[in-house]
């Protein structure tokens, strides 16, 4: 673990999946980040790549080859290398290996920072393709999960989740085939953007705001006031989740670029919903905030 930290927060990234593994609030004395019990859900705030979700039957398909790809990626679940760190910043590395492209035939760099600025917290993603010819399409989100409640006395569904608008449009995943049910979406209807965290809500897994719906989203106590908000903008997509147990004390803003399978895809992945593509040689940097307040 690599720890950094200002007046106001302490931080620690691991190197395993370098995953934001602490966001210690001074302020409060407080861990403001989920501590991972695998009762609920043992990670704290995975980097979902090369993929977001699930491809369709657990594989993808590319030039006409078949691929096995488990959720989310395997990023999350390897050794970053530590290339960078001062007092306000800490970077680790992954960069594609022969094992890793009989799983995903591309080369690549993925370079993952995390930056103090006072009581925010930049999450920097540089994806780098290093081939000297070929596109590389990937997908990549963030999944961190935030301490719900904060304080002794409380219940997750004394919470509240604030948005920048007052109706938002959302889809569900189905269950047996984790494929996104974008047919069938449903509406928040929202007063001054405010969603109350019910011991319901997650009942049938992620909501899954897509088409830029949002571009900021907040945790707040049960008064109203905000204790965690996520930035994202840019991002496309935007999954909530948590587990459906009212005793899972976390809640996940989720900022991504590309999601799970729409239902019935049966396509390459350049075809895939959300898919990104980056040209050989090329650099592309994507970035999220988290702020505490």
């Amino acid at each position: 673990m690599e720890y950094i930290e200002n007046e106001y927060l302490k931080i620690g990234i691991a190197t395993h999946g370098a995953e934001l593994s602490s966001i210690f609030d001074k302020k409060r004395n407080k861990e403001l980040l989920w501590q991972a019990d695998p009762t609920y859900w043992k990670r704290h705030a995975p980097v979902l790549f090369p993929i977001v979700g699930n491809v369709n039957g657990g594989v993808f398909k590319y030039k006409g080859k078949s691929y096995p790809m488990s959720a989310h990626g395997f990023a999350r679940d390897t050794d970053f290398e530590l290339v960078k760190k001062d007092r306000n910043s800490v970077s680790f590395s992954l960069s594609s290996t022969p094992e890793m492209k009989e799983r995903y035939p591309f080369d690549f760099q993925l370079i993952i920072t995390h930056t103090l600025e006072e009581s925010t917290i930049i999450v920097k993603w540089d994806i780098v393709n290093t081939s000297d010819s070929e596109p590389l399409y990937y997908s990549i989100g963030g999944h961190p999960a935030f301490a719900c409640p904060i304080n002794n006395g409380e219940k997750r569904s004394d919470y509240k989740v604030k948005f920048e608008k007052d109706s938002l449009t959302y889809s569900l995943i189905i269950p047996d085939t984790r494929e996104v049910d974008y047919q069938n979406p449903s509406t928040l209807t929202l007063k001054d953007g405010v969603l109350d965290i019910t011991d319901t809500l997650f009942d049938k897994d992620a909501l899954i705001f897509d088409d830029y719906q949002v571009q900021k989203a907040s945790l707040c106590t049960p008064d109203g006031k905000p204790y965690i908000t996520l930035t994202c903008e840019g991002f496309p997509s935007f999954g909530l989740w948590s587990h459906p147990s009212p005793d899972a004390h976390y809640v996940c803003l989720e900022p991504w670029l590309g999601r799970c399978d729409n239902k019935g895809f049966d396509g390459e992945l350049p075809e895939k919903y959300g898919e990104q593509c980056l040209e050989a040689g090329k650099t592309k940097t994507e970035q999220y905030q988290i702020t505490i307040s």
